[in-house]
């Protein structure tokens, strides 16, 4: 995966995903100063030479979110169904040429979809509306969490948006041990990306981070739900609000959705049995 990159700035450390520009403050509009911003471009996943979607997306860990698109998309279903990636510039962004194996490649042109821009929407480049809400296999019920240790993983959030500390402009997802540890996370500007980064991670750690709940900093939509399910999670913490659709999707999959996760807080929308404590 690609190495955190930084470089020396006069106020602050520039990591990949930010940018240098000169801005004007409300108190001194005669003079600029440098300043940092997250980048935003637009990535292109190519399967086998066919491009299938493009998203705007932070130039970091795209490795990740190629592997956890194609999985929660159900493009794959297991990750060593991806022989080959690469990560080229092209058209003032980036495409992620991905070698899918023949048969998810031949089940991908069967059903491709012309996707664009979901950084905000889960519906743009839906064909038809009777894709959204695509069956999801219903979850087992084999994790639990003490809701006692919630706040030990929020307070842990912000180690993993480093760009998000410089810019303010960053969502992150993180995966949370039963424990409330935090072992790894990403971030992106776009909230589905920053998830589809963990979710790829997480498929390669394999049986380490089976165990244990997404948290996430922003609501939980339904396209967050649906694409946690697909990818095995049972439990999804949110730091904001669910929306009506992201629960009658995580009670229909039996995924325990939990929103409003402030410390000393949380509103449990659905399946309540796998939570203790609180």
């Amino acid at each position: 995966m690609n190495k955190l990159h930084t470089k020396k700035h006069e106020n602050a450390t520039l990591v990949t995903g930010t940018e240098e520009i000169s801005l004007w403050a409300r108190s001194d509009l005669q003079h600029a100063k440098p300043d940092v911003l997250a980048q935003e471009v637009p990535v292109a996943l190519v399967y086998n030479g066919i491009s299938h979607v493009v998203m705007m997306a932070s130039p970091k860990d795209l490795e990740w979110f190629a592997i956890g698109f194609s999985l929660s998309e159900g493009i794959i279903e297991n990750p060593s169904e991806i022989y080959g990636m690469d990560i080229v510039p092209s058209c003032n962004g980036l495409e992620v040429q991905i070698e899918l194996s023949s048969r998810r490649f031949m089940g991908l042109k069967e059903r491709r979809r012309a996707l664009a821009g979901r950084t905000g929407c889960g519906v743009c480049g839906v064909e038809q509306l009777t894709d959204i809400g695509k069956p999801v296999a219903p979850l087992p019920f084999t994790q639990t969490f003490d809701l006692a240790l919630l706040d030990n993983g929020l307070a842990q959030l912000t180690h993993f948006q480093p760009v998000g500390q410089l810019t303010g402009c960053t969502h992150a997802a993180a995966w949370m041990l039963p424990s409330g540890e935090l072992v790894g996370g990403h971030e992106d500007v776009g909230r589905h990306v920053a998830l589809d980064k963990l979710l790829g991670h997480r498929a390669r750690e394999g049986e380490r981070w089976q165990p244990g709940a997404a948290l996430v900093s922003s609501r939980a939509s339904y396209e967050m739900v649906q694409k946690s399910a697909m990818c095995g999670v049972e439990i999804l913490f949110a730091v904001s609000a669910a929306t009506t659709l992201a629960v009658e999707v995580a009670q229909r999959c039996n995924l325990t959705l939990v929103g409003f996760c402030k410390p000393g807080r949380a509103t449990v929308y659905t399946h309540p049995q796998r939570l203790m404590g609180a």
